[in-house]
């Protein structure tokens, strides 16, 4: 059986940006195999920053690796997976 690759657009916004930087740079470079494209964004007006990322995996990698962000305090996350 031949594992389902998944094309996903994730948004991430950081609201605390001195402290979740290092740690969602360090799940992203671990997972960068997935990503196909980055976007970052400071949006200094509202102390804020906002990623966004299209991955390539399977469901498991993916969920994975949001799993692993959204628990970093600070860190929201969305994805949008194809079917």
């Amino acid at each position: 059986m031949e594992i389902q690759r998944r094309i996903a657009v994730v948004g991430l916004v950081i609201e605390n940006r001195e402290e979740a930087a290092n740690r969602v740079n360090d799940i992203l470079s671990k997972y960068g195999g997935l990503i196909v494209g980055r976007m970052g964004v400071p949006y200094r007006e509202k102390n804020i920053s906002i990623i966004s990322l299209i991955v390539d995996g399977t469901t498991d990698d993916i969920s994975s690796m949001t799993g692993k962000l959204g628990n970093i305090k600070g860190v929201k996350v969305r994805s949008v997976v194809t079917v």
